[in-house]
């Protein structure tokens, strides 16, 4: 059976001096699968998107800002992750350039600047504390990841770089 995950970015907007990432705290909606915890911001590719205009459009759509210079960190591949054990496929950028100003929300949650060496201090998805720290470290090269969840919880963690 081919495999055809869900398409998706995932964003984390540094701020001009690279010491804080723009995080949304998942507490607007008491249906959400994230309620509670930290996250950066994104969501699924639509139809005639590349994976480079969808990360702008929903860093738009959930920050009211304009992507002026991101790179590609890397992809993660997870098996069983969606509400309903949907696969994800996600692209990983960080936002080092943009225009504009955040507000200090939106339909998600509220919007915070966090130190990035804080990231850890706080509640997110147990998974995100592997990954993370190859979106923000030195290595120029992409990661590429596989993170299983079964039940709401991670079941492994690998990845290569190249």
């Amino acid at each position: 059976m081919p495999y055809t995950p869900i398409v998706a970015t995932l964003g984390y907007v540094l701020s001009p001096d690279g010491q804080r990432v723009l995080m949304v705290h998942r507490n607007a909606r008491k249906d959400d699968q994230h309620l509670g915890k930290y996250n950066g911001l994104g969501g699924k590719m639509e139809p005639g998107e590349d994976i480079a205009a969808c990360m702008r459009r929903e860093i738009r759509e959930e920050a009211g800002i304009e992507c002026v210079e991101m790179r590609l960190r890397g992809t993660l591949n997870w098996p069983g992750f969606g509400k309903n054990g949907e696969d994800w496929l996600g692209f990983i950028f960080a936002i080092t350039r943009f225009e504009g100003e955040p507000p200090a929300s939106n339909a998600e949650g509220n919007l915070e600047w966090v130190p990035v060496n804080g990231l850890d201090a706080l509640p997110m998805w147990e998974g995100d504390r592997n990954f993370l720290p190859l979106v923000f470290d030195d290595d120029p090269r992409p990661f590429h990841g596989v993170m299983p969840y079964k039940d709401g919880r991670m079941v492994s963690w690998s990845y290569t770089r190249l």
